[in-house]
């Protein structure tokens, strides 16, 4: 669960709020996206989620972790509980499809004997057996976010947090691992898709969060219809 309760939060040297009174829950088990023009604070909500940077404001929960008074020492046990996909995929080039997913649950400390058990599980799950020796260079863009996915929900996140993910994609890819993120999330992980397109929000029929200048101006399933990004 993600509870943001009038949160704000400006970078220091900052002049102005980039997240201003914000609120919106996101219960267990729900696909939801973020959507809004650049610059209205969408960055920030991934930033506050992961504690990458803390609130300054109001109540803020991820995962049962109160986040605005959480001792730093406590925040890999909070991103343990949490996967992101990154647009830019962020994989190790000179590791293989196999080990760039396997290099995520050795950060936390997993045993070989549950990495060789897990990683062939979840490759198979987006897609990818049959490409664990082949390195990041040697696939398509849309098989290096699939492994970026992979790498995401290795280690059993509560919540996925996808940011642009399809903006590196053709509209064919685009959907497919829309349809992934789908199935992922109705295996029972929380998704937040963070996104500009919004022909793709459109084609699925899920709850929409948009926001402006750090503020949540609509929250429901038509809110992207009602919104005009660009």
């Amino acid at each position: 669960m993600v509870i943001f309760e009038n949160v704000s939060m400006t970078y220091p040297g900052g002049d102005m709020r980039a997240i201003d009174d914000m609120s919106f829950t996101i219960e267990d088990g729900e696909f939801v996206f973020l959507v809004g023009p650049s610059g209205s604070g969408k960055t920030s909500v991934i930033k506050l989620i992961t504690g990458e940077v803390m609130a300054d404001d109001g109540v803020l929960n991820v995962n049962g972790f109160d986040l605005r008074h959480m001792r730093r020492p406590k925040l890999p046990a909070l991103r343990r509980t949490v996967g992101v996909i990154f647009q830019d995929f962020r994989l190790i080039e000179d590791k293989t499809i196999y080990d760039n997913v396997a290099f995520a649950m050795h950060v936390v400390g997993a045993t070989n004997r549950d990495i060789k058990r897990r990683v062939p599980y979840v490759l198979d799950l987006v897609g990818l057996s049959g490409r664990e020796k082949r390195f990041p260079r040697e696939v398509s863009g849309g098989e290096q976010q699939r492994v970026a996915v992979a790498r995401a929900i290795v280690n059993s996140p509560r919540l996925l947090i996808a940011d642009e993910p399809t903006g590196n994609l053709d509209p064919a890819r685009s959907l497919e691992l829309m349809l992934l993120m789908d199935r992922i999330n109705e295996m029972g992980t929380t998704v937040l898709v963070v996104t500009h397109e919004k022909e793709l929000v459109n084609s699925f029929s899920k709850r929409v969060v948009a926001i402006e200048d750090g503020r949540v101006i609509s929250d429901g399933m038509d809110g992207y219809y009602s919104y005009e990004i660009e």
